[in-house]
């Protein structure tokens, strides 16, 4: 650790992280600010993109439906369209401005995560640095990659699934403004969080709490799990779209497996020489 850094009283670090909390909300607020004067329009090509049959994965589907028309359902019809309603007469002011809220975070995310290390490095050693600069840029990409699956895969099917489910002809589906975003805004989280997933196994890995043989051991345990929560996440009962669910979720858990640390006894076993008669 620096002399600099061990000169450095509490009052300074607070000092610090004021400076740094400040930086960050000035950040968000610029972008929330911007996020709101165009908000109408991505409002109308993007958060409500996938509720018309117009939809790109939609079309990608009609594509591959056609050369297996019995595994996959219909996603060629042109008459999908999402009928949405406002109950509550603040919902669409409300809905305005978390919006451009959430737009300003996913804009601003990469650099709070520098605003995070930019705290914090002084306080590390440089083999210390390597290793948390790694984290920072692998976390934040993996939760980018979360979300670009949660909007463009996840949401869509959900979406399109739950609004053409009918328990009786007889009622007709209309959602609300508020129940839409509510999904639409939890299910993108939802998705980038849990590609965090690789990211925490290798901190309790490093914490010595987790091993690469957990991962082995439960492995036909995970792959039941893993089908219930895509089944969860996606209630369709055709295969194909359990499984554009199912596999990523799965290749986290292998990736998960990849960078935890090896057991010591199965390391000291491959690294022992096999003796022969």
């Amino acid at each position: 650790m620096s002399e600099e850094v061990r000169e450095m009283s509490f009052w300074d670090h607070l000092e610090e992280l004021r400076w740094t909390i400040f930086r960050s909300v000035i950040a968000l607020f610029v972008f929330a600010i911007i996020g709101f004067i165009f908000m109408p329009y991505l409002f109308d090509s993007f958060v409500l993109a996938p509720g018309d049959s117009s939809f790109f994965l939609y079309k990608y589907l009609c594509k591959i439906s056609s050369l297996a028309p019995s595994l996959l359902p219909d996603f060629c019809s042109d008459a999908f369209h999402v009928d949405m309603i406002n109950f509550k007469l603040a919902s669409q002011f409300f809905t305005h401005m978390t919006m451009s809220f959430y737009l300003a975070l996913l804009i601003t995310f990469p650099y709070l995560i520098y605003e995070i290390w930019r705290f914090i490095s002084p306080a590390l050693y440089p083999h210390e640095k390597k290793s948390v600069r790694w984290v920072l840029l692998f976390g934040g990409v993996m939760f980018f990659v979360g979300c670009a699956i949660g909007y463009c895969l996840v949401f869509p099917m959900t979406l399109r699934f739950l609004y053409t489910y009918h328990l009786s002809d007889t009622i007709v589906n209309e959602i609300s403004l508020d129940s839409y975003m509510d999904n639409f805004v939890m299910l993108i989280l939802v998705m980038g969080i849990v590609f965090e997933l690789p990211l925490v196994c290798w901190l309790l890995s490093q914490l010595g709490i987790l091993k690469r043989s957990f991962f082995h051991k439960f492995r036909r345990h995970a792959v039941v799990i893993l089908l219930v929560l895509a089944a969860f996440i996606t209630p369709s009962s055709d295969p194909f779209t359990l499984s554009v669910v199912f596999f990523p979720l799965y290749f986290l858990y292998e990736l998960s497996s990849f960078l935890v640390k090896k057991d010591t006894m199965t390391e000291e076993l491959e690294l022992e020489p096999t003796v022969t008669d």
